[in-house]
């Protein structure tokens, strides 16, 4: 294990990214098969976690370099999965969205780095503001590539939040007028919005959306308003449906849907639905991609949902009854990455 890594070390340093990957993944073989440690009584899990984490870190370097983005972004998944508090991982997870012109999940990304820097002690202002600036030109950039709607940042000072929202809606009507066949603003959770650090570190904001679609702006706003997020726009949610069908409505509402949830997670850490809303948003769309018969997007979507379940106890408090919630649907991601079946948590939430 040793001499793999210290040769992909040597290949990474010599530009040979190629040579580079296929040590490092002879290192994650050995690793997985128990040879990450000496002595395994006199070491915790936490351990060779952080080895795999770290060897998963480098794949996704060398897949970068190389021009392979997605294979990248599965390693950078599995990379948070074993080292979730760690905001590099996080960062690279932001670099291999980018390359895949996912916008608004690389700013998620950074944002999570960024508050994972800013928990773990990080002192470093410069690297704080840089992380910062990151975020906020994949906001922007989000925003440049997307047609179906626009936003408000309000800020908001705890006051009657019933009339904030109404004057930021008023607001929103009269700055974007080809954006007001469905206005709304999101009243779970509140928004943060890359400030510079020594501005306004703690200002906070409500989001306020308009749509040119009507339906698609509805259907936003049942699954944000809702206590748990719902599967968008279909008559009978989760009855039998034909795969035309699904193709159809995916193609239709749910791929846009979809990129309206992404923004939002964009500029919100915490949820008031629940600390595993967003994670439940993806199951949504893995159930769509499992119908459509695309197995590999489907299993990437779930890498992703472990992911983002595994960093939620490191971002805000979770109650005991979140917390069970938590560990079941981590459960169901690991069955479905597995290819089982079964009565799952996640199947009778579906139901329900």
């Amino acid at each position: 294990l040793r001499l793999s890594l210290r040769e992909g070390s040597a290949r990474y340093r010599q530009e040979q990214f190629a040579a580079a990957a296929a040590k490092f993944s002879t290192a994650l073989e050995l690793c997985s098969k128990g040879f990450a440690i000496d002595d395994p009584l006199k070491s915790s899990p936490d351990d060779i976690s952080r080895l795999a984490s770290f060897i998963e870190s480098k794949l996704v370097v060398c897949y970068l370099k190389l021009g392979q983005p997605g294979i990248a972004l599965s390693h950078s998944h599995r990379s948070i999965i074993q080292n979730p508090s760690y905001f590099r991982n996080h960062l690279r997870q932001a670099a291999c969205f980018r390359c895949l012109q996912r916008y608004s999940e690389a700013a998620r990304s950074a944002m999570i780095a960024d508050c994972l820097y800013v928990l773990a002690g990080g002192t470093g202002l410069e690297t704080s503001d840089l992380i910062q600036l990151y975020w906020q030109a994949l906001i922007q950039e989000a925003l440049s590539e997307e047609e179906t709607f626009s936003v408000l940042y309000t800020p908001f000072e705890k006051e009657d939040k019933a009339d904030t929202i109404k004057e930021a809606n008023k607001t929103f009507a009269e700055k974007h007028p080809d954006y007001t066949q469905h206005i709304f603003t999101d009243p779970h959770g509140i928004h943060l919005l890359p400030e510079r650090a020594e501005s306004l570190p703690d200002q906070q904001y409500l989001l306020t959306l308009g749509f040119r679609n009507k339906e698609i702006g509805k259907t936003v706003e049942k699954s944000v308003t809702r206590k748990l997020p719902i599967c968008p726009g279909q008559k009978t949610p989760f009855g039998p449906s034909t795969e035309e069908e699904t193709e159809t409505f995916w193609e239709n509402t749910g791929k846009k849907v979809m990129a309206v949830m992404d923004f939002i997670g964009s500029t919100k850490i915490k949820d008031t639905r629940s600390p595993c809303a967003r994670a439940m948003e993806q199951f949504h769309h893995a159930s769509l991609l499992g119908r459509l018969q695309r197995g590999q997007e489907q299993s990437q979507v779930m890498s992703q949902v472990m992911a983002e379940l595994a960093t939620v106890p490191y971002l805000q408090r979770v109650s005991q009854e979140d917390n069970k919630l938590l560990q079941s649907l981590t459960a169901d991601a690991m069955d479905v990455l597995a290819g089982r079946t079964g009565d799952r948590v996640w199947t009778k939430l579906e139901e329900v």
